[in-house]
């Protein structure tokens, strides 16, 4: 057995959370855009994911738009005590379904309302700013102006925990001189492996590293190694994948995201998976095959 047993928790926003959760993107339709194909289905993915020990949910007013936190609030709410709830702002969607910058401190603030309206809440637990670089790649700059908004809406009692999606490290350092920042949410994946340093940096800082697209996104990790690994163990490659993550530092938290209660099922039992360091070399190997390349 590997000689690092991952704990199943992680200190996050004042609280202690399972270190596997759920990322809401896929109850909204096609490209996150309009309502689910069976919005039955989605409530009753969110209501599997409660009961299968979930405490912490992903999500986004700007997913639909409004679609996936109107389907959370029909499926859970009133909210258990010990349910977090994550959301994000930065961004809003065009009429042809385009994810167009928020990043004015009105059009944050109207972000922060549009969370609050739809989850029907008073107070966000957990605020993202989503920065609008590249889609799904940090740039660079300032974002000086939209952390002191967002902590403005922090000092109104609106929002209680503040982090940043999509940020280099430079810009989690310009924000933690304005505000506390809790949680960096980038891509990042066994094969997707730029902020290697980032994650290490944060896990001394107990920050929590929430990675985005944790089996690849839009392009599913596909490997024959990780294949036959997974085989070896009696695993999924996917559950394999997740479980890489969970052994890669103490501060990762999952999120991965589903419309199907099987997938559900499965990407929570991705927790159960013990990595010998044998196998955690071999994966560790892919990620480096796959950045040279």
């Amino acid at each position: 057995m590997s000689k690092f047993i991952p704990n199943n928790t992680f200190q996050f926003a004042g609280r202690s959370v399972s270190r596997v959760g759920y990322g809401a993107m896929q109850l909204a339709g096609p490209g996150v855009f309009g309502p689910p194909k069976d919005r039955v289905a989605a409530v009753a993915v969110l209501r599997e994911a409660i009961a299968l020990g979930v405490d912490h949910i992903d999500t986004s007013d700007f997913y639909g738009p409004h679609v996936t936190n109107q389907i959370i609030r029909e499926a859970l709410h009133p909210y258990r005590d010990d349910l977090l709830i994550v959301t994000k702002i930065g961004a809003r969607r065009g009429e042809d379904a385009a994810w167009i910058p928020a990043q004015e401190p009105e059009e944050i603030a109207r972000g922060v309302h549009d969370n609050l309206r739809n989850l029907g809440l008073d107070v966000l637990d957990v605020v993202n700013l989503r920065i609008m670089g590249n889609v799904h790649a940090p740039a660079e700059g300032s974002i000086e102006k939209q952390v002191t908004a967002l902590a403005e809406l922090q000092r109104k009692g609106l929002v209680r925990h503040i982090g940043l999606s999509n940020a280099t490290s430079t810009q989690v350092a310009e924000a933690q001189r304005i505000v506390e920042i809790v949680c960096v949410q980038n891509q990042y994946n066994l094969v997707q492996r730029d902020d290697d340093a980032l994650v290490d940096e944060l896990a001394a800082k107990g920050i929590a590293y929430v990675p985005f697209f944790p089996l690849g996104g839009f392009s599913p990790i596909q490997s024959s190694a990780l294949s036959k690994i997974a085989q070896t163990i009696g695993a999924t490659p996917m559950q394999v994948a997740l479980a890489w993550l969970l052994y890669r530092a103490p501060n990762i938290l999952l999120i991965p995201g589903t419309s199907s209660v099987g997938h559900l099922r499965e990407n929570m039992q991705a927790a159960q998976c013990a990595l010998t360091d044998e196998v955690l070399a071999e994966l560790d190997a892919i990620g480096r095959d796959n950045t040279a390349h």
